[in-house]
């Protein structure tokens, strides 16, 4: 488009939709004017952005009149609701809950690895879970190379996905149980401080958890390959910020240690931390703040001929929410997108 977009932010005061006005100002972004939008429990706060503050409007139906360009952080009832309405006023969304993910109209996108799929868009684009982000960012390189037959991977995700009052829970408990008295979880349904909880996410039908089927289908769908064979396991763990993931990989053809290594360090978006003899390998206080998906204890699997495992960190708020969102809008505009289809 010839000028400059307004955006609006849906779900401006949350811990994602501040991220996203940071790294709007961060980057530069070229909007003429940013709009913060937020439930009428919001609205009239005021919210940081460049030298000024601005003033949170509540989220309506008519929000969207003028507006070029919505990055949704505001909740999956939301995004049903209004990211409809907003492609309809010719506004393209961007939505970061799970309310569009699987919808066969809609593109799920990592812009590092299928921004191709931006050309199909009818008005609304998904944000692929976090957990999803960091896993494929770093398997993509190596799926060119050599098509992945089967994943196996076990995340250890932070508090910050379950949003700020889990972040505020674990504060809590930490600080309670440093002083002796007990503990009453609210966010979770057993103590995280000092524990484990492999649940994230409702159970489904199949026993596994609605986190883990999330990696296994939008993987699926972002890689364009329905046959993948997936396995996952999804841990929350007591750290405030950076998911980490243990993911076991089997290729059609072998891809070594060394040729991994040497494949994602040229990748988009990647940094390689593996070196095991310095103890460096990537760790979630590495990422927390990073843009960034770092890749570290590369090795062969011995237990199978084309097989390797990996130990994949990021910032969940950053890139696997906030910086992914704006990574699209900017791919958007680089590509002319920016407009919904007649």
């Amino acid at each position: 488009m010839s000028k400059k977009p307004v955006v609006a932010v849906a779900g401006a005061t949350g811990a994602v939709g501040k991220e996203m006005l940071e790294i709007l100002e961060e980057r530069d972004f070229p909007a003429e004017k940013v709009i913060p939008l937020a439930s009428s429990r919001s609205a009239g706060s005021r919210v940081s952005f460049k030298d000024t503050e601005l003033t949170v409007q509540e989220m309506t139906e008519s929000s969207f009149s003028g507006v070029d360009l919505a990055l949704f952080s505001a909740g999956g009832a939301a995004s049903e609701k209004f990211a409809p309405i907003a492609a309809r006023s010719g506004c393209v969304v961007v939505d970061n809950s799970n309310a569009w993910r699987m919808d066969k109209d809609t593109p799920l996108v990592i812009p590092e690895v299928n921004p191709e799929d931006l050309e199909q868009h009818k008005g609304i684009i998904a944000n692929p879970n976090c957990s999803t982000i960091q896993m494929v960012v770093a398997l993509k390189p190596l799926y060119d190379v050599s098509r992945i037959k089967r994943i196996i991977v076990s995340t250890y995700q932070a508090v910050s996905g379950s949003g700020q009052k889990a972040i505020d829970e674990l504060e809590t408990q930490v600080r309670r149980l440093f002083n002796a008295q007990d503990v009453q979880p609210e966010v979770y349904p057993h103590q995280i401080a000092f524990n484990c909880l492999p649940h994230i996410d409702k159970f489904l039908e199949n026993d596994y958890t609605g986190e883990e089927m999330k990696m296994v289908n939008e993987t699926r769908k972002i890689l364009g390959d329905p046959g993948l064979g997936i396995s996952a396991t999804t841990v929350r763990v007591p750290v405030f910020y950076g998911h980490s993931e243990s993911v076991n990989i089997e290729t059609e053809d072998k891809i070594s240690a060394k040729e991994a290594r040497a494949i994602l360090a040229q990748a988009p978006g990647v940094t390689v931390l593996d070196n095991p003899e310095e103890n460096a390998y990537p760790m979630a206080i590495h990422a927390a703040g990073e843009d960034d998906t770092f890749v570290g204890r590369i090795r062969e699997d011995d237990s199978i001929e084309c097989g390797l495992n990996l130990w994949v960190v990021s910032d969940n708020i950053r890139k696997g929410a906030a910086l992914n969102t704006i990574q699209i809008a900017e791919t958007l505009l680089e590509k002319d997108l920016l407009r919904v289809p007649a």
